[in-house]
């Protein structure tokens, strides 16, 4: 069980991940040494699971996001499992989903122009294994992007 403390811990880490250990703990009103404790705790308890850069891919020259929605053809019982073993091996795939129902799968693929995004699709998604349906959506605009939560 989490307290209170450790609630105020991660809404502060949520909201500024790269802020000093020190800062941190102020901001949540816990001893700096405490806050070492507490965070170990949570990352043991599996509640914290690290922390990762956020690429803005835009910046990096990348302009087409793609998400993917594939319908598998499951007369192969490995099918799930060798699709996505596959798709990890795709530089361009940032995010792969499964879901239960209509659509099996969900490919986010990033491309620098739209040539370049055929060219992926043509060489790399096009040739994944069992693959019975594929529906594209262009990203147009990211209207909430956040992963915080309410704690």
């Amino acid at each position: 069980m989490i307290t209170d403390s450790d609630r105020r811990l991660l809404r502060h880490l949520q909201a500024d991940p790269g802020q000093s250990m020190t800062r941190l703990a102020e901001a949540a009103g816990v001893p700096l040494a405490s806050c070492y404790k507490r965070l170990d705790r949570l990352r043991e308890q599996g509640i914290l699971r690290g922390q990762q850069a956020v690429i803005n891919w835009p910046a990096l020259g990348f302009a087409v996001e793609v998400s993917l929605r594939v319908t598998l053809d499951k007369t192969n019982p490995r099918a799930f499992d060798e699709f996505i073993a596959a798709a990890r091996e795709v530089p361009e795939v940032t995010e792969i989903q499964t879901f239960l129902g209509r659509v099996d799968v969900r490919l986010t693929v990033i491309a620098r122009a739209m040539p370049h995004y055929q060219e992926i699709y043509r060489s790399r998604i096009l040739t994944l294994p069992h693959i019975a349906d594929i529906e594209a959506l262009m990203h147009v605009a990211t209207i909430k992007d956040g992963e915080a939560l309410p704690l």
